[in-house]
């Protein structure tokens, strides 16, 4: 009996074992498709879709970058200023250019910027210029809010405390701009007052006249 019991245990075992393959095997063959295997994927090709909207701001961009790049150009390679000034009882005469000789009369005080034309600002007192024919740069004096542009001549300007100024040519012609939009032009031998709309007290004068202080620098 016990042999015949054995046999009957392991049989029962295997049929059980058996059934489980089965089961596993029917599973297994109702598991997707995609599961069992991967498909390669799909690449297509790429289509280029012009639009106008993503060109323009494309543009944009790059016209910010050129203009950032010419603005750290433009102010990493500052001007050079020079600064003159001169104290009581002082006077001061030196070329600022060739070609150009500045005189500068007691409490007076100028800035000079190289470039094309040589830019001048007069912050107080008086200032003499004497440019050759030949001199190769063109000088512009600013003088408060007015500007004045020379001609090869010799001049002088003065600038008072309330923003006004004189002016007196010795040679040649110049011309003044004022803030208005105004163009004056004053002659040799001639004077006048100035200010931001235009000019006043245009008259004669004789060259003693219009720079008598440089007589103490000769």
């Amino acid at each position: 009996m016990s042999i015949f019991r054995e046999f009957l245990t392991q049989l029962s075992c295997r049929v059980v074992t058996v059934q489980r393959s089965r089961y596993i095997i029917s599973a297994f063959n109702f598991l997707p498709t995609n599961m069992q295997k991967p498909e390669p994927p799909v690449i297509e090709p790429f289509t280029f879709v012009f639009s106008w909207r993503r060109f323009l701001i494309h543009c944009a961009i790059m016209g910010f970058c050129v203009f950032l790049g010419l603005m750290t150009w433009y102010f990493g390679k500052p001007h050079s200023v020079r600064l003159y000034e001169t104290k009581s009882e002082a006077l001061l005469a030196t070329p600022i250019a060739p070609g150009i000789d500045m005189a500068l009369d007691a409490r007076s005080s100028v800035a000079v910027k190289e470039g094309q034309p040589l830019h001048v600002e007069l912050f107080k007192g008086n200032v003499y210029f004497d440019i050759q024919k030949d001199a190769v740069h063109q000088l512009e004096v600013k003088a408060g809010n007015t500007l004045i542009k020379d001609f090869g001549t010799r001049f002088r300007v003065q600038l008072h405390k309330d923003g006004t100024g004189h002016i007196a040519v010795a040679d040649g012609h110049i011309k003044i701009h004022t803030p208005s939009g105004n163009v004056f032009q004053i002659n040799a031998h001639e004077q006048a007052e100035f200010d931001d709309t235009g000019i006043s007290k245009h008259r004669l004068l004789t060259e003693r006249d219009i720079a008598p202080w440089r007589s103490q620098q000769e």
